[in-house]
């Protein structure tokens, strides 16, 4: 049977839209107490209640995910080299790029998509000072495995968990792992604040630090102590997280059942290799991604997600092309295809698919029919 498209346009993902009236309420306070910036009582407010949701011990807000990983690497004083994966957005590698490091690439797993840990040794030289993997789609690192690497080499690590906000590995919060993890609240992400961004760490000794970087250094009214940049989140992004954080938990039940029907509707489709699911992981379901095999599917990755597109639905081929593939990175060693095999693989074949608290059970069961019918 032909499906129809469908009426309005089915998007890779969309935001939690809070409720008006109650974040206005939010901005008749900022308006009555006039203060916008600068460590108010929204952003307040805000770090206490991510510090809990996160289950961190330290947590640092940003007026976005970049700025946040650029700070990151300066306060941990990294400088040389930094191992890091190619399959990631482009502000994984820039970040090291605008702090004069260099970005080494390493492959990555053909399941996971994470950074290969097994990979990791041949990619250290003397000039390694860091790992920065990515938590790629909310599945977590090969976590143990990183950390031994790094303990017996003496490098830090810094995890990007852009994707992971609310993903738990065991009981423990993925923001407890390694040095310093990231988080991005663009309004791609299941948590946002519009724009904006978290730093989450152990030691409680970088607090200071990294509040003071992304101040300008500023200590007091007559003291600039340190070379820093302006990163704060402002009340309006603080007071918007407020309300967004309320829905998070329906919003997840929600993307749990869409989730599980992706599974249950192309489980059995020869040619698509559907996410695994590690043991032990919470999974916050912030994403839905489908490997399409051409040989045995009968079309491409390309080819499913251009003929999506007449139906009114809308993906996404993250992470095409690969950050090695960018004309500023291809000449470094390490971006060569035959350093990056795999990586370079799955970058054709992967596929995110539509998925937001808002969709409906329906919604998804039409979808998987309509790429079920493509089949060849």
């Amino acid at each position: 049977m032909e499906r129809e498209p469908f009426p309005e346009p089915i998007f890779v993902t969309c935001p939690i839209i809070p409720d008006l009236d109650k974040y206005r309420r939010r901005l008749d306070k900022i308006w009555t107490g006039k203060w916008f910036t600068n460590n108010g009582k929204q952003h307040q407010l805000l770090e206490e209640r991510l510090k809990k949701y996160l289950d961190v011990p330290q947590i640092s807000l940003f007026n976005n995910g970049t700025i946040a990983l650029m700070t990151a690497c300066r306060c941990l004083g990294l400088s040389g080299e930094v191992i890091t994966t190619p399959f990631t957005f482009a502000a994984t590698p820039h970040a090291l790029t605008w702090n004069n490091i260099t970005p080494v690439f390493c492959d990555i797993e053909p399941t996971t998509y994470t950074i290969d840990a097994d990979k990791l040794e041949s990619s250290i030289t003397s000039d390694t000072t860091a790992i920065l993997p990515v938590h790629i789609f909310g599945t977590p690192c090969n976590i143990q495995k990183i950390q031994k690497i790094a303990d017996n080499y003496g490098l830090k690590i810094i995890y990007d968990a852009a994707h992971a906000f609310g993903t738990k590995v065991g009981n423990k919060g993925i923001g407890n792992f390694g040095d310093i993890t990231m988080f991005s609240f663009h309004a791609t992400k299941q948590f946002h604040t519009a724009e904006g961004g978290a730093l989450t760490f152990g030691d409680p000794s970088l607090k200071e630090k990294i509040d003071l970087l992304k101040n300008f250094g500023i200590k007091n009214e007559e003291e600039v102590i340190i070379a820093g940049i302006n990163g704060k989140m402002n009340e309006l992004q603080a007071a918007l997280g407020m309300e967004v954080i309320k829905y998070l938990d329906a919003d997840r039940t929600q993307r749990k059942q869409l989730y599980d029907t992706y599974i249950q509707k192309l489980k059995n489709i020869s040619g698509l290799v559907l996410p695994e699911v590690k043991k032990n992981v919470y999974n916050n379901y912030q994403y839905f991604v489908i490997h399409v095999e051409r040989e045995k599917f009968g079309i491409s990755r390309d080819e499913v997600h251009e003929n999506l597109k007449k139906f009114n639905v809308f993906t996404r081929k993250y992470f095409s092309p690969l950050c090695s593939e960018y004309e500023y990175y291809r000449r470094l060693p390490s971006a060569s295809k035959a350093n990056l095999p795999m990586a370079n693989k799955i970058v054709d074949e992967v596929l995110c698919m539509p998925l937001y608290g808002t969709l409906f059970v329906q919604d998804i069961e039409k979808i998987c029919e309509i790429v079920t019918g493509f089949q060849k």
